[in-house]
């Protein structure tokens, strides 16, 4: 053994070939952090030194190579000054250049995942060899950074700067017929053809076949490109980039310009470009909060494995109503590899749920996600039914029939008398009460709500919601299931409204009190679309439709009436009395028609002025940083009282709802990481500005007591 340490080793195998494995100690997949990368170099200069070694392979023990960078330790880079941060940067690029000019060739043997760092290290070989199994990267640009190890050196002096600008730019896995088909790595193989093939290259790079030191001069070389093909590809990139980004999410653009920096550079010039380039960006508001939104994901997954010891696993489930949500329910679920009984009392209602899952599963093939026999596979797993004999062998059912109370009681306590009594029952309302519907059953301890939200083969979260009486196994089995068919679950205490939806209807009231004292709901929309919602107030209630927010409205202003209820008639009741439904009926604030793919297109509708004009009892103006502090105070404060009165566990599943939920920008990290940012002082002095609108505005006492305890939502999440 050349090396051994406790994140990698270093053996010889024959003929003067060295093994550099990563193989990490503690935990199941490999993973930069800085004990590896100090293990990294002290192996790079034995090696450099030992004249025996003829050539090398980079492999692995675990069953991907490496993951890339622990984002764990990003927090206390960034927080690093800028400097400090280059230094750093320089010394792990000098790693890398030290891995790259070693006397004898190198190849990546990928084995499995190789992504962001684990596949800056593959660059800086000689040859990589992949399984066709397996898939690499660079997906920095999700956390709101880019390469900083010499991936934007590297990469496109390999395949391209324009092919390097996508991989970058767009931060997508790529197949290994991608990787190959653009030359960023030598091989594709078959798993266990891995080790032998990278033997095989060595043996090339060795007998002067293949000239291993020219692709060397290549990678360290600036990039062979005139200067019109220079200005061709970067400011042809720039333009895609500046409208695939927007203005939110600045490290394409930054990627870009460093990349265009450096193109003239040798590697080691190059590389201060590209370490204070990162510096830049990972300094940005957007980094830090991709990056903690990415630490919340992966907190919240941990959290809910918790869950696994109580949960019986479900193999076969059942819906009840076969409308928008139950037909979606089902083809979720079927398509996870689940059988579920489809069950509506009318036999149209049924054709039409199960026409629409064989509609998404065409457009999969379509797409070539899927395969037509798989497409068969999926609807044989839905059973469409009229009869409840059919749901009595589920282990769940999902009630989703018409947001009614009485009516669910109705069906709830019907359904109850068909399954076995150690059979889960669940409901999909948005609002009603858990607690309340469990009072139409005998066992309410098996009972629990499990709210989708539309549409539900889109949209990641799923509220398993905690009634009074519903026992611990409930809520385990429930979590469990929405795991199994791919969705984000969140485990909500029993409110009205629960968590979601409880802090998304303050905003609606706010957009409706900006109507009513004068402001435009065309400038509100596109003033909140530049804040990042993927669409404003507006659209979003035309999405949802006018019945479902007027019926959601009052539940929630009976249960929060000091707040929520409104003493006067928004615009959302006139276009609901009106019929302009939203996209559901072809009008609601905006006219709607089919484009051609037959998908509603948004228009302007001068028809609706008038019916605003009976509601909007002032002609204010108001300055775009008074309607997005009117917008988002309530929101963030509702958010706060979640958080406060337990109906989440933690800030972390407070936000990561919300983006999950409604797409509450990302960028901005969540409700509670953006009044971090702002400042929870500065927020409440907001909030203090406009208490003339009501206690909808008012900061909570321990909101205040957090301002005077200099304390932050998420630094107090780490204190817990």
């Amino acid at each position: 053994m050349i090396f051994e340490g406790n994140t990698l080793n270093v053996s010889m195998l024959e003929d003067g070939i060295a093994e550099l494995k990563f193989d990490r100690q503690q935990g199941p997949v490999n993973k930069f952090d800085v004990l590896t990368l100090s293990e990294l170099r002290q192996a790079i200069d034995l090696v450099a030194d030992d004249e025996s070694i003829q050539g090398m392979l980079l492999t692995s023990g675990k069953g991907v190579f490496v993951v890339g960078a622990d984002i764990t330790e990003f927090g206390r880079w960034f927080a690093a000054q800028s400097d400090q941060l280059v230094a750093d940067l320089l010394r792990i690029h000098a790693t890398f250049s030290a891995l790259e000019d070693l006397p004898f060739p190198t190849v990546a043997v990928i084995n499995g995942f190789a992504l962001g760092g684990g596949f800056e290290v593959c660059l800086a070989c000689d040859c990589r060899v992949m399984s066709a199994t397996t898939r690499v990267g660079l997906p920095e640009i999700k956390l709101g950074i880019f390469p900083g190890w010499g991936g934007t050196i590297r990469l496109p002096r390999l395949i391209g700067a324009d092919n390097a600008l996508e991989w970058i730019g767009l931060g997508q896995d790529k197949r290994p017929t991608e990787a190959l088909a653009q030359g960023a790595v030598d091989a594709v193989v078959a798993p266990g053809q891995l080790k032998a093939s990278a033997i095989h290259l060595l043996e090339q790079c060795r007998l002067g076949k293949l000239d291993y030191e020219s692709r060397r001069r290549d990678k360290k070389s600036p990039l062979q490109l005139t200067g019109v093909e220079r200005t061709m590809v970067f400011e042809t990139a720039k333009a895609y980039v500046t409208a695939k980004a927007g203005p939110n999410y600045p490290a394409p653009m930054i990627a870009l310009k460093c990349m265009e920096a450096h193109a003239d550079l040798d590697r080691d010039a190059a590389s201060r470009i590209e370490a204070e380039a990162f510096a830049k960006v990972a300094q940005t508001d957007t980094a830090h909060n991709l990056v903690g939104l990415f630490l919340n994901d992966q907190m919240l997954k941990r959290d809910l494995k918790q869950y696994g010891h109580q949960a019986s696993k479900i193999e076969s489930a059942a819906v009840l109503g076969a409308g928008i949500m139950g037909g979606g329910i089902a083809f979720q679920t079927a398509l996870k590899g689940i059988a579920i009984v489809m069950k509506d009392i009318a036999a149209a209602a049924v054709e039409s749920g199960l026409g629409e899952a064989k509609k998404l599963l065409l457009k999969r093939i379509e797409r070539g996600r899927m395969q037509p026999d798989q497409m068969a596979d999926v609807l044989n797993r839905i059973n469409p039914t009229c009869t409840y004999g059919d749901v009595g062998g589920a282990q769940l059912v999902i009630e989703a029939v018409v947001e009614n109370q009485e009516v669910k009681k109705e069906v709830l306590a019907e359904l109850e008398g068909v399954v076995s009594q150690d059979v889960i029952i669940s409901s999909n309302t948005s609002t009603i009460s858990i607690s309340d519907l469990a009072s139409a059953l005998k066992i309410p301890e098996r009972f629990c709500g499990l709210h989708f939200f539309n549409p539900v083969h889109v949209m990641p979260l799923v509220e398993v919601i905690r009634g009074t009486l519903t026992s611990p196994e409930t809520i385990a089995t429930a979590v469990t299931f929405a795991k199994a068919i791919g969705k984000n679950p969140i485990v909500v205490n029993d409110c009205p409204g629960f968590l979601v939806n409880r802090i998304l209807f303050p905003y609606f009231n706010a957009f409706t009190a900006l109507v009513r004292d004068g402001a435009d709901y065309r400038v509100i929309d596109r003033l909140m679309q530049q804040f990042g919602w993927p669409m404003g107030p507006a659209y979003l209630l035309d999405v949802i439709g006018m019945d479902t927010a007027c019926h959601a409205g009052k539940v929630l202003a009976a249960g929060y009436p000091d707040r929520m209820h409104n003493d006067y008639t928004t615009v959302i009741d006139v276009l609901h009395q009106a019929g302009r439904l939203g996209q559901k009926s072809g009008a609601g604030f905006y006219r709607y028609e089919p484009d051609k793919h037959g998908k509603p297109k948004k228009k302007e509708d001068e028809a609706v002025q008038g019916l605003i004009a009976e509601v909007q009892a002032g002609t204010a103006e108001f300055s775009e940083q008074e309607i997005i502090e009117r917008m988002m105070i309530p929101l963030c404060l509702e958010t706060a009282r979640c958080v406060e009165e337990r109906i989440v566990d933690s800030p972390v599943a407070a936000d990561m709802g919300l983006i999950w939920g409604i797409g509450f920008p990302p960028f901005r990290g969540g409700a509670l990481r953006y009044v971090d940012t702002l400042g929870i002082a500065e927020f409440c002095t907001a909030a203090d500005h406009y208490r003339n609108l009501g206690p909808a505005y008012q900061a909570t006492d321990q909101l205040r007591q957090m301002a005077a305890d200099n304390k932050t939502f998420f630094s107090m999440e780490a204190e817990s």
